[in-house]
């Protein structure tokens, strides 16, 4: 480990739990100490030390134009001169807010918070006020922040009915969470169609990104959309990591299903704290102040974080092949990586959606938390640490993802098949 991001370790131990403020970052799953990043630029990091990584983490996929572009950080730098926060409507919130709308199919209004556990938090709360319902559905391995009562079955930072994943988490709080397997087209049916008239909401990522990448299967995202509109239950897209990742209309535009609210997060913030969580007019109107459904908080619409994410979807719309690009990008890395398991005669499987994916160890297909869950960690661990050793820096657990941003080039994701190549070969 290097010397300096030892010493770095060694003293945060002493004041923040674990030394890190999320617990991914421990690299708990994969061994050893984490490296302290100092500085980034376009698709590199360099830690403390002054060694320099390609990164495919990305700040876990916000950072879809890469490590410090300009314009970005010029813009943030000019707004903080006049000013970092006021508890006061901007006109910067009203003008992200516009995009937000314009953008993703399911928003009519969006509400501003700081992360992505709020909006999903919030969205449960506004869910189970509009049904009159308490009962809400999600699936295992999908992670929609660590709200109580979604922490049941959780996905990669948290890999049954009712049982919480924390302690601090009271039973009486998951009782009402129900869950399913994602993609499971049948038995989901079966279920909403016995039980869904007791449902305030059913959540789901629509793209699984915490049990690994996962894709939904041919007709799993249309029929939740049937059946919660039968039973009266509203259905949540959690577009925390795909919205604006997978295409500018999130994944509910790629899969051409709408959900009744929307949660998103990371692109939106161009790398600064903020996320959002929308629906149709007459949903969002029940929110305070128009409505009885409280939410509040003092840093919403932080004129920093919105000028970041306005800048930054600035910039992405004004490319019109971003994400054929970014998708090219995706299927070259996904070739490459399929490449180096098979000359390295390592099993395994790459599955991906647009610039996500991710390298699962020893299993030959990966549809579902059960069959993530037999994924080789060992063997990624080793993956990951051989990965650093040629430069190239990852998600530390076998199940997250992978992100490329528009600062990579088609160089950097040919390194990353020669690096990969390398690494399983045993060279």
């Amino acid at each position: 480990m290097p010397h300096e991001s030892e010493r770095l370790y060694a003293h945060a131990c002493r004041v923040i739990p674990g030394g890190v403020n999320s617990p991914v970052r421990s690299w708990k799953a994969v061994g050893e100490h984490p490296l302290f990043l100092q500085r980034g630029r376009a698709a590199e990091v360099v830690d403390a030390d002054g060694r320099a990584y390609l990164d495919f983490l990305g700040s876990w996929g916000a950072l879809i134009l890469g490590h410090a572009p300009p314009r970005v950080s010029a813009a943030v730098g000019h707004r903080a001169k006049s000013g970092t926060t006021f508890g006061a409507p901007t006109a910067g919130e009203v003008e992200l807010a516009r995009v937000l709308v314009d953008a993703v199919p399911s928003l009519e209004q969006v509400r501003l918070v700081s992360s992505g556990t709020e909006a999903t938090m919030s969205a449960l709360r506004l869910a189970r006020a509009a049904t009159g319902r308490e009962a809400i559905l999600k699936f295992a391995g999908c992670y929609h922040g660590h709200v109580d009562a979604l922490l049941v079955r959780a996905g990669s930072g948290a890999l049954t009915l009712g049982v919480p994943d924390s302690p601090g988490v009271p039973p009486s709080v998951t009782a009402l969470t129900r869950t399913a397997e994602f993609n499971d087209v049948e038995g989901v049916r079966e279920l909403l169609r016995a039980r869904g008239g007791e449902l305030a909401a059913v959540i789901v990522e629509p793209v699984a990104g915490n049990m690994g990448v996962v894709a939904p299967a041919p007709g799993f995202l249309e029929m939740l959309r049937d059946e919660t509109s039968h039973a009266g239950s509203l259905l949540i897209f959690d577009e925390v990591i795909t919205g604006f990742r997978v295409a500018w209309s999130g994944a509910q535009g790629r899969y051409g299903v709408t959900p009744d609210l929307t949660c998103l997060g990371k692109v939106i913030g161009g790398g600064l704290p903020l996320a959002a969580f929308g629906g149709s007019r007459a949903l969002m109107e029940q929110l305070a102040p128009t409505g009885p459904v409280y939410q509040a908080g003092t840093l919403s619409g932080n004129p920093l974080a919105v000028t970041a994410g306005r800048t930054t979807l600035e910039i992405v719309r004004e490319q019109p092949a971003a994400y054929d690009r970014l998708d090219s990008l995706g299927a070259r890395a996904e070739e490459l990586l399929r490449q180096a398991l098979a000359a390295g005669g390592k099993s395994g499987c790459v599955n991906r959606v647009g610039s996500m994916l991710t390298l699962f160890f020893g299993v030959d297909t990966v549809r579902n938390h059960s069959e993530a869950s037999r994924a080789d960690t060992a063997s990624f661990a080793r993956f990951f640490h051989g990965m650093l050793a040629e430069g190239v820096y990852l998600p530390p657990s076998q199940f997250e993802a992978f992100f490329i941003s528009l600062a990579h080039t088609e160089a950097d994701i040919e390194r990353l098949g020669r690096a990969a190549r390398a690494v399983l070969a045993g060279r």
